[in-house]
């Protein structure tokens, strides 16, 4: 039996509902060595900022109990290096390429989204990132803010537009209706939470920006928690991810409602996670004589 896997988000058709997570997956060019990247349904580039930046002093990366803390204050070569030299290189990629963005002003997202106009397949905004200095998490936490940088990006792309919320908010229902109502057309579930690991003989932060964004399995369900609860009360596609490792981990998120899912701490313990949770679905779909996927999104009623 063949089964059906295709989704999409506005236009724009994904060949399945497997993503990589923004920033776990660099740009591919070193991942393309190691698996095939075209079975993928797309991939989220590192976040890109208008000026090249050299992110959070080491060290970046602190392993915890079931997970990871991660301060890497979005290090990227900016957004004319990632034009003139990284997207002819991925673009080979035979697969979707959504280019996430991030900026200090609400003003360097319309920018970014102008500039990326007629480059990539769609874009993802980044207003969740908790590990800088201006931006990031504390954009995504303010609903007004919200509105203004979905407004400023939608002004400048006629692209299919997601947003990339952060789930250290005290609701994440309002944000995601705020990023519905004013033109986005999917947004990601979840960022990172805020974390903190101490090095307890040295008596300071183990990670060199002292707190960072707890991923993994860790987070997993309160994750799946937040993309439940957005479903219910709102009509935007979802992305889903945070702890996904495996296949069941990724049927719940598309149970709980995601249309599609995105992989991302797993990818540090196994290159090839993605493509075995793939395979994954396939059997499970197949054992259940499920022939489109769309039957099982969103089917989760309290």
């Amino acid at each position: 039996m063949t089964n059906e896997l295709s989704t999409k988000i506005d236009s724009l058709k994904f060949k399945n509902p497997l993503l990589t997570a923004s920033g776990t997956f660099g740009y591919g060019l070193i991942m393309k060595n190691i698996l095939d990247i075209s079975k993928l349904g797309g991939i989220i580039t590192k976040s890109i900022t208008i000026n090249p930046k050299t992110g959070n002093p080491p060290p970046r990366v602190v392993e915890t109990a079931c997970g990871m803390l991660n301060s890497i204050g979005l290090e990227n070569p900016g957004i004319d290096n990632f034009l003139q030299v990284i997207l002819p290189e991925i673009n080979g990629f035979k697969t979707n390429i959504i280019a996430s963005i991030a900026g200090e002003t609400w003003e360097e997202y319309g920018m970014l989204a102008e500039k990326l106009e007629n480059s990539v397949n769609a874009i993802e905004v980044n207003i969740s990132c908790p590990n800088v200095k201006k931006g990031g998490m504390s954009f995504g936490q303010d609903v007004k803010t919200t509105k203004k940088i979905v407004k400023s990006v939608r002004k400048k792309t006629s692209l299919p537009l997601i947003v990339k919320l952060t789930p250290n908010v005290t609701n994440i229902v309002d944000i995601a209706k705020a990023t519905e109502e004013n033109g986005a057309d999917a947004i990601s579930l979840v960022n990172t939470y805020m974390g903190l690991s101490l090095d307890i003989e040295l008596r300071r932060a183990k990670l060199g920006g002292f707190s960072g964004g707890l991923s993994g399995p860790a987070i997993k369900p309160m994750a799946l928690y937040a993309v439940w609860d957005v479903a219910r009360n709102t009509n935007i596609s979802i992305i889903g991810g945070g702890g996904i490792m495996d296949s069941t981990d990724a049927l719940e998120f598309l149970m709980a409602g995601a249309s599609l899912i995105e992989i991302g701490s797993a990818t540090f313990r196994e290159p090839h996670a993605s493509l075995k949770i793939l395979d994954g679905i396939k059997h499970f779909l197949e054992k259940k004589k499920i022939k489109n996927i769309k039957e099982i999104i969103g089917i989760i009623e309290k």
